[in-house]
């Protein structure tokens, strides 16, 4: 089984609006050591692990190395191999350290940018069903339409990592009902 535990629960992290990456009401969700990937193909391990959870559309890469967001999707990366520093939130955001077995778990419009990697840093990215992946620059236009796609992207139904009964539905959710 990829999972550690059907108990763990993410790192639950919060930015603001920025002026140019408008970021997300719902946290940032980051497991650290959630999926054992000491195996020979930890990227199929993902992905089955994604793919149960109902999440697709993947692919396998890095993360860019210039700020961006998407603001029509939500985004879940889960690190296969090696080892990233990636700052979340966008310039006045918080770095991070992530490693093969963690994944973070992204509402569209937060911002993410990769400060340095591995050599063998790969990551799967999966999004929920709904509209596809559109990469998207901080600037003053992008950032007012976005203020306006960004709460018309609906709660996933699962979390990638837990499923169903994951936090990632209950967290959003709590948001969500407290903003309408």
């Amino acid at each position: 089984m990829p999972v550690v535990s059907d108990e763990i629960e993410p790192l639950a992290i919060v930015f603001t609006d920025d002026g140019l990456v408008p970021n997300n009401p719902m946290p940032l969700l980051v497991y650290k050591g959630a999926i054992d990937v000491a195996n020979a193909h930890p990227e199929k391990t993902i992905e089955g692990l994604f793919g149960a959870n109902g999440w697709g559309a993947m692919w396998r890469n890095g993360v860019y190395d210039y700020l961006h967001y998407h603001a029509t999707v939500h985004e879940a990366l889960g690190v296969a191999r090696g080892r990233a520093r990636v700052r979340f939130g966008g310039d006045r955001g918080r770095e991070f350290d992530i490693a093969a077995g963690d994944v973070a778990i992204l509402p569209a419009g937060t911002g993410h940018q990769c400060l340095s990697a591995s050599a063998d840093f790969c990551v799967v990215g999966a999004y929920p069903p709904g509209p596809g992946m559109h990469v998207t620059r901080p600037t003053p236009e992008n950032h007012a339409k976005a203020l306006k796609t960004i709460p018309q992207v609906k709660v996933p139904k699962t979390d990638p990592v837990r499923g169903e009964d994951g936090p990632l539905p209950r967290l959003w959710r709590a948001v969500t009902n407290a903003i309408d």
